[in-house]
């Protein structure tokens, strides 16, 4: 909360139609305008502030749009990144907007994605389902291929 984003950071994927989204790019460019910088405390703060209000827009951005497609009223934001002040404010402003209801977990409750994972599991298991142990990771998994 210390510096303020005078570098104007990509809003990556924000100028395709469709609601997929990746930081990756985003994450080279911040990494290249530190390395670029001369590296002060202040620096360091101004980069992270242009790299938390371009996340923060990003999600802004995508999240407006599958609202509309859809037609939904409603948003929930949930994880470790609901948490973010900024995230928070960005998003409860295009809700506003938008005339729909925004939803975050207690700031308790906004914990990693890995518990998420892990609660899933364990409600996989409760509900009979078992997976052999010679499972294969696949990091692209669509979660309509999960049930």
């Amino acid at each position: 909360e210390q510096g303020t984003p005078q570098i104007k950071f990509p809003r990556p994927m924000t100028d395709r139609p469709g609601l997929d989204f990746s930081f990756s790019g985003l994450k080279t460019f911040t990494l290249n305008t530190f390395n670029n910088s001369e590296k002060t405390a202040q620096d360091k703060a101004n980069i992270a502030a242009a790299f938390q209000q371009a996340v923060a827009e990003t999600l802004s951005i995508k999240c407006k749009r599958a609202l509309q497609q859809t037609g939904l009223k409603r948003l929930i934001v949930a994880g470790g990144v609901s948490a973010n002040k900024q995230i928070r404010e960005f998003l409860t402003e295009m809700t506003d907007k938008e005339h729909a209801q925004i939803y975050f977990p207690r700031l308790e409750f906004c914990t990693d994605n890995g518990a998420m994972i892990a609660y899933a599991g364990s409600q996989r298991l409760i509900s009979g389902q078992h997976q052999e142990l010679n499972i294969f990771a696949r990091p692209r998994w669509p979660i309509s291929e999960l049930y």
